[in-house]
């Protein structure tokens, strides 16, 4: 997020686009717009809009014990049932009310969703243990050292090394390029203010710890031993019943509800502007344009909640969602980092790597002659290796073919590009800050072995 706000958000408010392919269209031209409007179109309608609706779904069976509430005990029917009714409730005010109704939602549903973490958080420590919250914080590392060690082994699904490979290109690539994430600093009404935005979100983002792995690491240690069948995805759910005052469930359940439509709120109307705006035709006239989005959404809408039942069966949702995204993350991320930082290369090269990237990893992931390689190097050091392909070919291409004319970058003159006085320092202060808390917590004794 410090990266957006310094480096990114600059160029994008700079070109005046309301997309990240429009803003590729401007580096390289209306093919490689295509091409990535439809890779973002295909990667959220088939992997971002059903996990969303799985995962909120799962989340809001367990908070509220639907089984019991509802008297349905068949897992997957309830499953269908709360998936369709996320969908269809989410579906119709994302498609209708635009990106301003989402974006008013996303930020009455993150206040929400702060205060409701942190009691979680809280009322969590105090059932592990009576003597308070730091006595319950010395009980948990006393009994799971492991689990506060922000360092991963080679046993670990983030080992130590991908940190510098897959995951930092993925995490890059989401805070910084993601039509779905990025989208409301486009709606900026100055840089000053964007950054301003971005910076106070990257601060609220440094409570995830507290907010999030605590949690899973009170939820392990009160139900691993005791339900040993208890999925990892149904854990949260299980906590939230459990250490909530009967009155805050409720208030959580509907912080919870409101944040996963808020989720899939936003990948919805990125889809429908994705489509609208990068595929139809742009010369149609707005209320044929705001139709076919407003259809395209309904459509992409549908399919998410057939396919979201079906991730069920999933080890790990988080770690599929982390493999799933690196199909489109890398390829685009790739070309991004060119467009910007080179004036020499062609368009051509840009689509090649697109269309290339995308194809290799899905060899990589979905065809077995290929996939066992994958797994012998880890899908995070495969994702960085055809990242380094990608760029190094189209670096290469610049110079043996390069474009006639140098581009330059021409402002559009819709935004003030003034930056906030204080952004340089207080990403860096973010940035130091989070460094220095993984540092905290960091035993390198797990890379020995020992």
């Amino acid at each position: 997020m410090v990266v957006l706000a310094l480096f990114f958000l600059p160029r994008y408010l700079r070109s005046g686009i309301a997309t990240v392919p429009e803003y590729l269209e401007c580096r390289f031209g209306p093919a490689t717009r295509m091409i990535t409007s439809i890779i973002f179109i295909v990667a959220y309608a088939t992997i971002l809009l059903p996990i969303i609706l799985y995962t909120g779904a799962t989340g809001l069976i367990g908070i509220l014990d639907l089984p019991a509430l509802t008297g349905i005990a068949n897992e997957t029917a309830l499953l269908w049932m709360t998936v369709w009714f996320i969908g269809i409730l989410g579906s119709i005010y994302a498609i209708f009310g635009g990106l301003r109704t989402v974006a008013v939602s996303d930020t009455l549903n993150g206040f929400g969703l702060l205060v409701g973490g942190l009691l979680i958080t809280w009322f969590g420590l105090q059932a592990v243990g009576e003597g308070g919250a730091f006595s319950a914080l010395s009980e948990l590392y006393e009994a799971h050292p492991e689990k506060f060690n922000s360092i991963g082994g080679s046993e670990s699904s983030i080992p130590f090394s991908t940190l510098f490979t897959g995951v930092l290109l993925i995490n890059l690539f989401y805070w910084t390029t993601n039509q779905q994430i990025i989208q409301r600093t486009f709606g900026a009404r100055n840089l000053k203010e964007g950054q301003k935005g971005v910076l106070i979100a990257g601060a609220f983002k440094v409570l995830a710890p507290i907010i999030l792995v605590l949690p899973g690491i009170i939820a392990f240690h009160l139900y691993a031993e005791s339900e040993p069948g208890l999925k990892a995805d149904h854990a949260y759910g299980r906590l939230v019943r459990e250490v909530l005052p009967p009155y805050l469930v409720g208030f959580f359940a509907a912080v919870v509800a409101g944040a996963v439509l808020s989720s899939f709120n936003s990948a919805l109307n990125s889809t429908a502007t994705l489509f609208s705006l990068g595929v139809f035709s742009r010369t149609a006239g707005d209320r044929k344009i705001i139709r076919a989005g407003q259809l395209f959404g309904g459509g992409a809408a549908v399919m998410a909640m057939i396919l979201a039942p079906l991730l069920a069966g999933q080890q790990s949702i988080f770690g599929y969602l982390q493999q799933m995204n690196g199909l489109y993350f890398i390829p685009i991320l790739a070309v991004m980092v060119m467009g910007m930082f080179s004036d020499r290369t062609p368009a051509e090269a840009a689509n090649a790597a697109l269309i290339a990237g995308f194809a290799v990893i899905a060899l990589g992931y979905f065809v077995p002659r290929y996939a066992g390689l994958v797994e012998a190097v880890g899908t995070f050091h495969f994702l960085g290796s055809v990242f380094a392909l990608l760029v190094l070919t189209m670096a290469v291409w610049g110079e043996v073919s390069p474009v006639a004319k140098p581009w330059k970058r021409k402002p559009s003159g819709d935004v003030d590009l003034t930056p906030w006085k204080y952004a340089w320092p207080a990403g860096l202060g973010l940035a130091v800050f989070v460094l220095l808390l993984y540092a905290v917590f960091a035993d390198f004794s797990v890379l020995r072995g020992d």
